[in-house]
């Protein structure tokens, strides 16, 4: 096997960490968003790494050091994959995508899932030149209920994807594991766009009471803006606690 990995963030760090202590051989290479804990861990793990610096740079800085990749791995990867990159793994890239595909395709899977009341959980996919449209390799539901916000199933999208994951490699690393290809008429896809004005609240608007309370904790994240609204030209944020309350 021969294992070129794009990681960021934690899970990023999580998933290259697991793969440095168990299956060091199969990194060929390393390629990160900076010089962060990744790359500290793939240059202190004598592997070899680069810094993300677009698809085409890229694609022709990993052409510059020779080899070739068995499969990819797209590690909480921020950044959409093109051509000539996409093409350099043999068996194609494998990307973590927070969500129950085809439920939540594109951004803001937690918000989404909420609001919309749809099934959640974490996918590995095939990627193609779709967005989170490729062959599912393999996925796990996560169940939530009233007290879940935007921000615990961020976090329970995180911890789940990176167990996913590593319970998936040794199928992986084999190169013979299955795809199944997704239905594009099922499920649902969103934009980035299209969050601040799913987020805002209308004061003279009728709303179910499932459809607000889902809204404010769609947008319960400590860290991010909540539910927008505004009143006499002042604008105001709103978020939302639900205990469970035992009788």
């Amino acid at each position: 096997m021969h294992l070129l990995v794009m990681a960021h963030g934690d899970v990023g760090r999580q998933a290259v960490d697991f793969l440095i202590s168990r299956y060091r051989e199969d990194v060929a290479l390393v390629v990160t968003t900076g010089w962060d804990d990744i790359a500290r861990a793939a240059e202190g793990a004598g592997l070899a790494w680069l810094e993300w610096t677009g698809n085409a740079a890229t694609a022709e800085a990993i052409a510059a050091q020779g080899g070739s990749f068995d499969l990819g791995v797209l590690a909480w990867w921020p950044h959409l994959i093109r051509q000539p990159l996409a093409g350099l793994p043999a068996a194609g890239f494998i990307n973590f995508h927070p969500s129950l595909l085809p439920f939540n395709r594109g951004k803001h899977y937690n918000f989404w899932a909420l609001v919309e009341e749809a099934p959640f959980g974490v996918t590995l996919h095939a990627i193609d030149q779709g967005v989170d449209s490729g062959d599912i390799v393999a996925q796990r539901a996560i169940p939530y209920d009233w007290t879940d916000t935007g921000s615990t199933l961020h976090a329970k999208a995180q911890a789940e994807i990176l167990a996913l994951f590593c319970d998936t490699y040794p199928q992986l690393r084999t190169l013979a594991f299955e795809r199944t290809p997704q239905d594009p008429a099922a499920g649902s896809f969103h934009r980035a766009s299209e969050l601040e004005q799913a987020s805002r609240i209308e004061l003279d608007r009728t709303y179910r009471g499932r459809d607000l309370l889902n809204l404010l904790r769609a947008r319960t994240f400590p860290g991010y803006p909540g539910c927008r609204f505004e009143d006499n030209g002042v604008v105001y944020e709103a978020r939302i606690e639900i205990k469970r309350v035992d009788k």
